[in-house]
């Protein structure tokens, strides 16, 4: 292999961390296209036993011979370790060829590798709920390995397009982690999703040849959610509850339905978080936790009536909080006994509150999907259609409207003709345009 010229190592003394003995450590500097480092190399010696100009020993002491032959070794660990770093078609600089000496830049060469990888540099930029999602994908992936291989790990060259194939078999076989809840076709698009995340780091480290997703397509099936109408929301509102937690945990749904907020985005609001908007009245005004896009609502009267009812809660002053919000879990829990309660036969959780804002608060109420999608804070309209479908009273809300046009439209033909004919009659002329 034919090496850069820019590329050299060399010895020197640091004679700033001289000895008390009057030793002085051996340092090697490692240049690259005009920048350096430095590598301690754990050896020293009398500053009168060295050559600077050759950067050995001088050869008449007695240590000098298993000193400079230690040195020699040092060098060609270096010059490998730039080998490596070019063979790989990695980044090449004095400091990576100094962590490849010393370990540190551990390669990527087995899916536990990623996984690894992933939990130091990625699952920090994620919430905790998305970071146990990569969990149970993890599982998954040790599970079909186990199955497949029987091993408990594999190196990355054994993922190809088959692998990821046989993997979305295994999803729609296996028994799943929870057996309350059973792997849907969305559910296993998700796990593929997350192991293609897993997969694209490996191939942008260089660490896989070519991306085994490249063929592959994600099919996800459409799901409407839930969402309340009109008359679900008014028994809502006129529900009794006896029990504080539950009724607590009704408000704060209320609230994100006639917000369109999610559950974390409730949680988070802060006093500081209610401006007055443009048209002097109150907004929220705060940044989506999940894209962190700007979000900016006006307060509905009802959201402002729920506001009110907790504007002295004794939890909001230690936080600036807004409203008390429970746990996830708790307030999934709770919206369950309310649905029963209510006699509501859907699956109440607290996303619903956030499709209800975007179809029977917003949509049903001739509120373009563009003004919505805003609201939502989306950055795409399609994420909006998901939410704000056009429903079937939505259809034939619009459809009557439409039924009315065509009937005034035919009304006024018609009286057109009347008069025509009338005209005709007189025997008067007509000019006919």
């Amino acid at each position: 292999m034919n090496c850069s010229n820019s590329f050299s190592i060399g010895y020197w003394l640091k004679k700033t961390a001289k000895k008390g003995d009057g030793l002085i450590p051996i340092y090697a500097r490692i240049r690259f296209e005009g920048r350096y480092c430095d590598l301690s190399v754990h050896r020293s010696t009398l500053e009168e036993r060295w050559c600077p100009k050759l950067g050995r020993m001088d050869h008449r002491s007695s240590e000098a011979n298993s000193t400079n032959k230690y040195l020699d070794e040092v060098r060609a660990k270096l010059l490998d370790c730039h080998r490596q770093l070019f063979s790989e078609g990695l980044p090449i600089s004095p400091n990576a060829i100094k962590q490849r000496y010393l370990g540190k830049d551990k390669k990527i060469l087995t899916l536990e590798d990623i996984f690894e990888y992933h939990r130091t540099h990625e699952i920090p930029k994620l919430a905790p709920g998305t970071t146990k999602n990569y969990g149970a994908t993890e599982t998954y992936l040790k599970r079909f390995i186990k199955k497949r291989f029987h091993a408990k790990d594999i190196r990355l060259s054994f993922i190809d397009y088959s692998f990821v194939v046989e993997f979305e078999s295994f999803l729609r076989t296996c028994n799943p982690i929870n057996k309350h809840q059973p792997l849907t076709n969305n559910g296993i698009m998700k796990h593929l999703e997350r192991f293609k995340k897993f997969v694209g780091i490996a191939y942008k480290l260089r660490c896989l040849p070519i991306d085994p997703f490249l063929q592959y397509r994600l099919k996800y099936e459409d799901y409407d959610s839930d969402f309340l109408e009109d008359w679900e929301l008014e028994v809502l509102f006129s529900l009794a509850i006896p029990e504080k937690g539950i009724d607590i945990v009704k408000d704060i749904f209320l609230f994100a339905c006639y917000t369109g907020l999610s559950y974390i985005e409730v949680k988070l609001l802060k006093i500081k978080d209610i401006v007055i908007g443009v048209d002097g009245e109150q907004w929220i005004n705060v940044k989506r936790k999940k894209t962190k896009t700007p979000l900016k609502v006006p307060l509905l009267a009802r959201a402002k009536d729920i506001l009110e009812k907790y504007a002295l809660h004794p939890d909001i002053h230690n936080d600036q909080s807004l409203l008390p919000v429970f746990s996830n879990q708790k307030v999934n829990k709770y919206l369950k006994i309310i649905g029963q309660r209510a006699n509501i036969g859907k699956h109440l959780t607290f996303h619903v509150a956030r499709h209800t804002f975007a179809t029977t608060i917003t949509l049903m109420n001739n509120v373009p999907i563009e003004t919505v999608a805003k609201l939502l804070g989306h950055n795409k309209l399609s994420t909006t259609q998901k939410y704000a479908r056009v429903v079937e009273k939505k259809i034939s809300k619009d459809m009557k409207a439409l039924k009315q046009v065509l009937e005034e439209q035919s009304e006024t033909r018609s009286t057109k003709s009347k008069d025509r004919e009338s005209v005709q009659e007189r025997g008067h002329l007509s000019v006919v345009r």
